[in-house]
């Protein structure tokens, strides 16, 4: 059994506010780390221990490798938890983190590098039999090796850099006489942004479901998936609505994709908590990427399965073994969460930063507010403006979106504009609440023009 007595978190904001949390229940004493004007952030002053790191600018706090690792060191933390975002998948990081003799909370490095790399973690799925979207299984090396696939899949087609992210190294290929631009655009992209010209080619899917399964591992023999999360309702690929379970898609394809989720991790030897993503279509789905860490919306499968994923993963770097098998899981209701930006939808859902003047977050029966908000804070505008999320459960999909429409009604955030107004109307929208939403997918937003109505 591993001591784990002093737990650093390498993040900030509500998430490393839940991980505190979770320390405490289990009598581990947390660090909080915090950039120059956030030291009136809410982990900072939950935490046992504070340590400046740097200026605001992320690249000199929150993405600072030497100086969180030498903060560990300086405050002795022994395990070091990098909740979601900055460098929660970073592979080096997480080695130079061992490598400095502390645990890192989260899969091995070398995992990290497999399914972070998208070419070889579209290998390692499909090598498991689980279906990818056709396309590539390896590095394209020149323009008529796309001509060739494009004669199995057809266009329109997807180039992609194999160290791609957040957008970049993308190039959709509609007919033959746009490949030579967009080969050279995407090679040159992702050697510009990722230092890797590699990329591979996808058929292109314009219209599925954003549906993903919540597996936990202990990377070595026992794997489980914790269900699945219908995240459909997104904004430029940021997820606004999450839910579970997916009404919109068969029992027996929730069992496949289920299934099909624990052999990723069993393939890539996952350790942790992780996230497999599928796209899913009427008839099939195609798995997109691994999120290995824990996910902003991990709450909602906390609340469906009834378990503490925070403290799974902390037991498991405790004991080397998870806390439950697979047949200690048993889904319970349906859940549906909401998160609160501090954004303006009127305005092109502009960055709206500002100081709480007043704050009521809603309570009651099988209600949760996940939120780094306290009267007087300010809320800084130099990282994501996540300020909240409100997540509910009831016995059906009906009953959980009422439920989650009255705790919206009932929260005030004064001070500065939320998207909680928006996401009351999404709600209520009859596309999306009449049903099992079926016709919601990742461009629902982008069909419908949807606003409050003012009562």
């Amino acid at each position: 059994m591993f001591a784990l007595y002093r737990c650093l978190i390498a993040n900030r904001g509500e998430i490393a506010v839940r991980i505190i949390r979770a320390c405490r229940e289990m009598d581990i004493e947390t660090v909080a780390i915090y950039a120059l004007g956030d030291e009136n952030s809410l982990h900072v002053s939950l935490a046992d221990q504070a340590i400046c790191i740097g200026e605001a600018n992320p690249l000199d706090s929150y993405l600072n490798q030497a100086r969180i690792i030498s903060a560990a060191k300086i405050t002795q933390a022994n395990a070091i938890h990098p909740g979601y975002g900055f460098l929660s998948e970073s592979a080096s990081f997480a080695q130079k983190v061992e490598e400095n003799g502390i645990h890192f909370i989260g899969p091995t490095y070398e995992t990290m590098e497999m399914m972070g790399d998208k070419i070889t973690a579209r290998q390692t799925v499909d090598n498991a039999n689980v279906p990818i979207i056709p396309g590539s299984t390896k590095a394209i090396e020149s323009i008529e090796e796309v001509k060739t696939i494009a004669k199995e899949i057809e266009y329109p087609l997807v180039l992609k850099a194999a160290s791609g992210g957040g957008g970049k190294g993308i190039r959709i290929v509609k007919s033959e006489d746009m490949l030579e631009k967009a080969y050279k655009e995407a090679k040159s992209e992702g050697k510009k942004y990722f230092d890797d010209d590699r990329i591979y080619v996808e058929a292109f899917i314009p219209v599925a479901k954003h549906v993903e399964v919540q597996v936990i591992g202990d990377g070595k023999d026992n794997y489980i998936h914790l269900g699945e999360r219908d995240c459909s309702v997104q904004r430029k690929n940021q997820k606004l609505i999450e839910e579970s379970p997916c009404a919109a898609i068969s029992e027996s394809m929730r069992e496949q994709m289920c299934s099909d989720a624990v052999k990723v991790a069993r393939a890539s030897q996952y350790r942790s908590a992780g996230t497999i993503e599928y796209l899913v279509t009427d008839d099939a789905y195609y798995f997109i990427e691994m999120n290995a860490r824990i996910q902003v919306e991990h709450t909602v499968t906390e609340m469906r399965a009834n378990r503490d994923l925070l403290q799974a993963q902390l037991y498991l770097m405790q004991h080397g073994e998870l806390p439950f098998s697979q047949k200690d899981i048993i889904f319970d209701g349906h859940v549906i969460e909401a998160r609160i930006n501090a954004e303006n939808p009127e305005k092109q859902f502009q960055p709206s930063p500002g100081k709480v003047e007043n704050l009521h977050l809603p309570q009651g029966f099988n209600i949760r507010v996940d939120s780094l908000l306290y009267s007087g804070y300010q809320v800084s505008p130099n990282y994501d403006s996540l300020v909240a999320k409100v997540i509910v459960k009831s016995s059906s999909r009906t009953l959980a979106i009422k439920k989650l429409k009255v705790a919206l009604d009932e929260m005030v955030i004064d001070g500065f504009t939320t998207t909680a107004d928006f996401l009351y109307a999404v709600l209520s929208y009859p596309e999306y609440a009449n049903g099992d939403a079926s016709n919601v997918d990742i461009k629902f937003l982008d069909r419908h023009q949807i606003i409050k109505e003012e009562t």
